[in-house]
């Protein structure tokens, strides 16, 4: 899982050669820390072909906005610099990937 700030988050995520699913959480968040398990075992499975990102959304507060994140966790699926799916709190990996698959076929 790589950490995505304000500084970099074009190069990492809207710039990527592939999809990536971000992860925006906060410290006082009991789901945010719920996830984590769950997004490490996705990275292990589906590394090759999707990159996880975490952005702290009170550490880059101007990102949340662009993106009208409203809640924690909210996972965000880029796919060549755009949104193409967006998860509001914590879900069970089955769920997860449900969601996600259809991106990751095509990647």
């Amino acid at each position: 899982m790589i950490t995505v700030t304000t500084d970099n988050f074009d190069e990492q995520v809207l710039a990527s050669d592939r999809p990536v699913l971000v992860d925006f959480w906060a410290e006082w968040c009991p789901p945010c820390k719920m996830i984590v398990p769950v997004l490490e075992e996705i990275e292990a499975e589906y590394g090759g072909r999707l990159t996880i990102a975490k952005l702290n959304g009170d550490e880059h507060p101007e990102i949340i906005r662009r993106y009208d994140v409203l809640g924690f966790p909210t996972l965000n699926l880029y796919r060549n610099g755009e949104v193409v799916q967006q998860i509001l709190g914590a879900k069970p990996k089955r769920q997860l990937l449900a969601l996600l698959e259809p991106y990751l076929q095509a990647a």
